[in-house]
């Protein structure tokens, strides 16, 4: 009996003891440096994944930016200007005088006035066409003067024009203005050409035209000297100065 007890105090005890002990850990922690760095790499090539898609997000927006400037027109424009020089060289040269710069009224003039037709006809016929012969040369100086003056006249402007468009070259931010701004320059080459050409017309019709004049004079003054030397002698007559009452 006394045994029993024992026993059964002997498992109290033990009971308490178990209950009043600190729980035990049920597992250890343990490091695997092979994994960890297995882990770092892994992190490290999708961080470098990322990165080269931001770069390549950036290279794609400098590209659409580029593009927008390469197709961003010129802010400037001289043609209008161009076109108001050009029409005022075309009036110019539409106001010719007497005979235009038409190559029918050319002919019909020197059908009439120049050539052998300077030579023909009676003695008014003749002074009348020497009249306008002179008409037509004094005429056409003057219309190569006034030519001259107008193209004098579309400097200041060609100058105006020349410096924006080379600056617009110059600082074009794409290659469509560069283009653009090129393409005017060339433009206004053209329209300086065509005040030369203009120039040089009005000079050589002028020149052409006194040099006919010259031409047709010497073959009119030849005429008249054949006429007058084919004609009869003298012939006197009774005049008489005074009436008498």
């Amino acid at each position: 009996m006394n045994k029993l007890r024992a026993l059964a105090a002997a498992s109290a005890v033990a009971l308490m003891l178990a209950v009043a002990a600190p729980p035990a850990l049920a597992q250890f922690i343990v490091f695997d440096p092979n994994n960890y760095a297995q882990s770092v790499l892994t992190a490290a090539r999708e961080l470098q994944q990322i990165n080269n898609q931001i770069q390549m997000l950036n290279n794609q927006a400098q590209s659409l930016v580029n593009q927008a400037r390469n197709l961003a027109s010129l802010p400037m424009s001289t043609l209008t200007q161009l076109q108001s020089s050009i029409a005022r060289t075309q009036a110019l040269l539409g106001q010719a005088q007497n005979i235009a710069f038409n190559a029918q009224q050319i002919q019909q003039a020197y059908s009439t006035n120049y050539g052998a037709a300077a030579g023909s006809g009676s003695t008014s016929v003749m002074l009348a066409s020497a009249q306008a012969r002179w008409q037509n040369s004094v005429g056409a100086f003057q219309d190569s003067l006034k030519i001259q003056a107008g193209v004098v006249g579309n400097i200041s402007s060609n100058s105006s024009a020349m410096s924006s468009l080379v600056s617009a070259s110059q600082f074009a931010t794409g290659a469509l203005q560069a283009a653009q701004a090129g393409n005017q320059l060339l433009g206004l080459q053209s329209q300086q050409l065509s005040d030369l050409v203009a120039v040089l017309a009005a000079k050589s019709r002028a020149d052409a035209l006194e040099q006919a004049r010259t031409a047709s004079a010497e073959a009119q003054g030849q005429q008249q000297y054949k006429t007058f030397s084919t004609r009869t002698g003298y012939v006197p007559s009774a005049v008489t100065m005074f009436s008498g009452n």
